[in-house]
Protein backbone atom coordinates (compact mmCIF):
# COMPACT_ATOMS: atom_id res chain seq x y z
CA UNK A 1 0.00 0.00 0.00
CA UNK A 2 1.48 3.33 -0.98
CA UNK A 3 0.77 6.61 0.70
CA UNK A 4 1.75 10.13 -0.14
CA UNK A 5 4.42 11.47 2.18
CA UNK A 6 3.85 14.43 4.43
CA UNK A 7 5.22 17.76 3.22
CA UNK A 8 8.85 17.85 4.17
CA UNK A 9 11.74 20.06 3.28
CA UNK A 10 12.25 18.52 -0.18
CA UNK A 11 8.54 18.54 -1.02
CA UNK A 12 8.25 22.13 0.20
CA UNK A 13 11.17 23.21 -2.01
CA UNK A 14 9.63 21.42 -4.97
CA UNK A 15 6.28 23.06 -4.33
CA UNK A 16 7.85 26.53 -4.09
CA UNK A 17 9.85 25.97 -7.27
CA UNK A 18 6.71 24.85 -9.10
CA UNK A 19 4.82 27.93 -7.93
CA UNK A 20 7.71 30.18 -8.94
CA UNK A 21 7.84 28.69 -12.43
CA UNK A 22 4.05 28.92 -12.83
CA UNK A 23 3.95 32.56 -11.73
CA UNK A 24 6.85 33.48 -14.02
CA UNK A 25 5.32 31.67 -17.01
CA UNK A 26 1.97 33.39 -16.48
CA UNK A 27 3.57 36.82 -16.14
CA UNK A 28 5.38 36.61 -19.49
CA UNK A 29 2.23 37.01 -21.66
CA UNK A 30 0.98 39.75 -19.34
CA UNK A 31 4.19 41.71 -19.78
CA UNK A 32 4.36 41.17 -23.55
CA UNK A 33 0.74 42.16 -24.13
CA UNK A 34 1.08 45.08 -21.71
CA UNK A 35 3.97 46.48 -23.81
CA UNK A 36 6.64 45.75 -21.20
CA UNK A 37 8.55 43.26 -23.35
CA UNK A 38 11.98 44.20 -22.01
CA UNK A 39 10.88 43.45 -18.45
CA UNK A 40 9.77 39.99 -19.57
CA UNK A 41 13.43 38.98 -19.53
CA UNK A 42 13.16 38.55 -15.75
CA UNK A 43 10.40 35.88 -15.77
CA UNK A 44 12.01 34.17 -18.77
CA UNK A 45 15.26 33.94 -16.78
CA UNK A 46 13.35 32.65 -13.74
CA UNK A 47 11.67 29.95 -15.84
CA UNK A 48 14.96 28.82 -17.38
CA UNK A 49 17.07 28.84 -14.21
CA UNK A 50 14.44 27.22 -12.01
CA UNK A 51 13.76 24.46 -14.53
CA UNK A 52 17.45 23.69 -14.77
CA UNK A 53 18.08 23.79 -11.01
CA UNK A 54 15.28 21.46 -9.86
CA UNK A 55 15.29 17.89 -11.09
CA UNK A 56 11.55 17.40 -10.63
CA UNK A 57 11.08 20.04 -13.34
CA UNK A 58 13.37 18.16 -15.76
CA UNK A 59 10.54 17.36 -18.24
CA UNK A 60 10.08 21.12 -18.73
CA UNK A 61 13.67 21.87 -19.74
CA UNK A 62 13.02 21.62 -23.47
CA UNK A 63 9.94 23.81 -23.08
CA UNK A 64 11.95 26.39 -21.14
CA UNK A 65 14.69 26.39 -23.76
CA UNK A 66 12.10 26.89 -26.49
CA UNK A 67 10.51 29.76 -24.61
CA UNK A 68 13.90 31.38 -24.05
CA UNK A 69 14.72 31.01 -27.75
CA UNK A 70 11.40 32.55 -28.75
CA UNK A 71 12.16 35.54 -26.52
CA UNK A 72 15.83 35.80 -27.55
CA UNK A 73 15.15 36.15 -31.27
CA UNK A 74 13.30 39.50 -31.17
CA UNK A 75 15.60 40.68 -28.37
CA UNK A 76 18.67 40.01 -30.51
CA UNK A 77 17.04 41.57 -33.57
CA UNK A 78 16.26 44.67 -31.52
CA UNK A 79 19.77 44.84 -30.05
CA UNK A 80 21.66 44.48 -33.34
CA UNK A 81 19.19 46.28 -35.59
CA UNK A 82 20.46 49.35 -37.43
CA UNK A 83 17.45 51.51 -36.62
CA UNK A 84 16.35 50.49 -33.15
CA UNK A 85 13.09 51.60 -31.66
CA UNK A 86 13.28 53.11 -28.17
CA UNK A 87 11.78 49.97 -26.66
CA UNK A 88 11.62 46.27 -27.46
CA UNK A 89 7.82 46.37 -27.43
CA UNK A 90 7.70 48.95 -30.22
CA UNK A 91 10.31 47.11 -32.29
CA UNK A 92 8.92 43.59 -31.85
CA UNK A 93 6.86 42.30 -34.75
CA UNK A 94 3.35 41.16 -33.79
CA UNK A 95 3.99 37.56 -34.94
CA UNK A 96 6.96 37.34 -32.55
CA UNK A 97 4.83 38.70 -29.73
CA UNK A 98 2.11 36.17 -30.53
CA UNK A 99 4.64 33.33 -30.59
CA UNK A 100 6.10 34.35 -27.24
CA UNK A 101 2.64 34.62 -25.67
CA UNK A 102 1.61 31.24 -27.12
CA UNK A 103 4.89 29.66 -25.99
CA UNK A 104 4.51 30.98 -22.45
CA UNK A 105 0.92 29.80 -22.24
CA UNK A 106 1.90 26.38 -23.59
CA UNK A 107 4.71 26.18 -21.03
CA UNK A 108 2.31 27.10 -18.20
CA UNK A 109 -0.25 24.53 -19.36
CA UNK A 110 2.44 21.85 -19.58
CA UNK A 111 3.76 22.76 -16.14
CA UNK A 112 0.27 22.60 -14.64
CA UNK A 113 -0.33 19.20 -16.23
CA UNK A 114 2.90 17.87 -14.70
CA UNK A 115 2.07 19.40 -11.33
CA UNK A 116 -0.78 17.00 -10.54
CA UNK A 117 1.26 13.85 -11.09
CA UNK A 118 3.00 12.14 -8.25
CA UNK A 119 6.60 11.11 -8.71
CA UNK A 120 8.39 8.14 -7.11
CA UNK A 121 10.16 10.55 -4.75
CA UNK A 122 6.80 11.76 -3.42
CA UNK A 123 5.39 8.31 -2.64
CA UNK A 124 6.64 5.64 -0.35
CA UNK A 125 5.79 1.96 -0.26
Amino acid sequence: MSAVTQPGPSNDKARRASRRVAAAAISIPVLIIGQFAMLAIVPVAVVVTTTWRHKHLRPLRAWAAGLATLYAIPLALWAIGPDRAPSLSKDMAPPFAALIVAGAIAFAVRQMSLRGRTTPEQTRT
